[in-house]
């Protein structure tokens, strides 16, 4: 793999971690009205990071288009 691939994919995989984690503790705090700890923030760091990396890691490398096109043309 280029240097620069693993570099655009790792760029991705922190965004997607922040991004998860922003939007879990965000819906913790909507759903439940509990304070935001450090204790939270642990479990949801521990969670977003696998999400992150399978979300990277698998299905960012399936062309989704692809496969909707062929889905929709045999319809056709």
């Amino acid at each position: 793999m280029k240097w620069k691939k693993i570099e655009v994919i790792f760029e991705f995989l922190i965004f997607g971690i922040v991004i998860g984690i922003t939007e879990d503790l965000i819906a913790i705090k909507f759903a439940t009205g509990e304070p935001i700890t450090l204790k939270i923030i642990g479990i949801v760091v521990l969670v977003a990071i696998p999400f992150a990396i399978v979300g990277e890691v698998i299905f960012d490398k399936i062309d989704f288009s692809k496969i909707f096109k062929r889905i929709f043309e045999r319809k056709s």
